[in-house]
Parts: C-alpha cells; sequence; structure tokens
C-alpha cells in the first residue's frame, strides 16, 4: 500500500446512538478517517469501545445515527440518508467480503458448497474454478469435499475466509477472525491475512484483541469510549 493508491472508504463525522428505555447510549462519538486501496488495518480497544459497531458502519451491515460514508466516490449514507436496500445489497455483494469469529458454516453442506453459498441467488460465470483456485491459495483444497464436522478450526476458519473471498472483494472485513483460535493457528490465519494484503492487494478492515495479530497491520487505531484515541503505523508501511 502506498500513500499515493486511492481512497477506497471514507467516513466523515459517524455517529451511532443506540436507545435503551429513555437513555442514549452513544457507541460511536465522531469518528472520521479513511482508508487507502490495498492498506491494512486494525482496530483494537477494550471491550465495549465501539469496535465491533464502528466496522458493521464502515461494512454497510449497520446504519450510523448521523455522519458520511463514502465507498470508491460514492456516497452510501449522509446524515441519515442511506441507499436503498437493494442497493446496498449490491454494495455488500459487489465491495466487501465479511470474516467474523464464529465460522457460520453449514454443518451438512461441504467446504466446495459452504464457499459457494454466496452465489445461492446468482451464479457467476466460472465459480466452480474459482473455488477451486481459492482454496488452493489458502491451502485446503484437499479438503474440499469434507464437511465442517472433518476438518479442524483453523480449517474451519480458512473456508470462512474463502467464503468472503468468493465474490472478489475490494474490502475484507475481518472481526476478530481469531477469538476461537488457539494461538498457533490464530498465527496462521495472521499470516495467511498478511498474505492476502501483501501478494492479492486486498484492502483489509480488522477488529482484534490480539496484539500480535494488530501488528501484522499498516496501521493500528485504539478506540475508546466510541471514538479514536490513538492512532499508529508499522515500519513496514509503504511511503
Amino acid at each position: 500500500m502506498s500513500q499515493t493508491s486511492p481512497i477506497v472508504l471514507e467516513a466523515h463525522d459517524l455517529v451511532k446512538i443506540f436507545h435503551r428505555g429513555s437513555e442514549d447510549i452513544p457507541a460511536i462519538n465522531h469518528v472520521s478517517l479513511s482508508i487507502r486501496e490495498g492498506e491494512f488495518v486494525a482496530f483494537v480497544g477494550p471491550s465495549g469501545s465501539g469496535k465491533t459497531t464502528l466496522i458493521n458502519i464502515l461494512g454497510c451491515l449497520d446504519n450510523p445515527t448521523s455522519g458520511k460514508l463514502s465507498l470508491d466516490g460514492r456516497v452510501v449514507v449522509d446524515e441519515g440518508r442511506v441507499l436503498s436496500e437493494s442497493a446496498l445489497t449490491k454494495v455488500r455483494r459487489d465491495i466487501f467480503g465479511y470474516i467474523f469469529q464464529k465460522f457460520y458454516l453449514i454443518p451438512t453442506l461441504t467446504v466446495q458448497e459452504n464457499v459457494l453459498l454466496p452465489f445461492t441467488f446468482y451464479r457467476k460465470p466460472g465459480a466452480d474454478a474459482e473455488v477451486g483456485r481459492i482454496l488452493k491459495l489458502l491451502g485446503i483444497d484437499h479438503r474440499k469435499d469434507h464437511l465442517p464436522g472433518e476438518i479442524s478450526g483453523g480449517e474451519m476458519q480458512r473456508v470462512a475466509i474463502a467464503r468472503a473471498l468468493i465474490n472478489r472483494p475490494r474490502i475484507l472485513l475481518a472481526d476478530e477472525p481469531t477469538g476461537n483460535l488457539d494461538t498457533r493457528r490464530s498465527e496462521e490465519i495472521g499470516e495467511l491475512l498478511k498474505g492476502l494484503n501483501r501478494r492479492e492487494g486486498l484492502t483489509i478492515i480488522l477488529v482484534t484483541h490480539n496484539p500480535a495479530l494488530a501488528n501484522i497491520a499498516d496501521r493500528i487505531i485504539e478506540l475508546r469510549d466510541g471514538a479514536i484515541y490513538k492512532e499508529s503505523w508499522s515500519s513496514n508501511r509503504e511511503a
């Protein structure tokens, strides 16, 4: 990633308030940031700091109470005005791939069938070949006919990553992707994400409590009380 790379995501003054009875709970507190193509960004901070809420808003899984969000220069949300649900569905499908702490694999489907789930309602030409390419890239092509219960936790997370990649997303969102894994498998997933970023040029936005995982990112953004508290850049970040 270079500082001259185009900005793919830009947020301005995002606010998210949850209502509990008569109480207003601010989850995101006037957050502004931009992310460039090919950048690897990690959000860190204590539980309740707003990390997951923020990544859900950036990934168009939730709407802010106020503020502006643009993707590839296209305004998605602006002070409460949001794209239609059909337009948002297309944005989610074409721009984002999503990885979560839970694998969300269907136990009765094979690895290959789980990866193909995003194509349930529409099928791109060459989808089967693309599955083969991605499974080989992630080192699990030999598991394509196995059920989730027949593979390890680390392999299940690789299947979840493959499913997130099948649409060739511009931005990969990963919310605690190693939260259910042991140290060794967490390191494997970290190296895998780093490789996708470095070799494939994939833009990655990561939420993690794992300092070692956060440290592979180009930029670390620490959240506290829903606001950006501190930013730091890694030494391998390109000028």
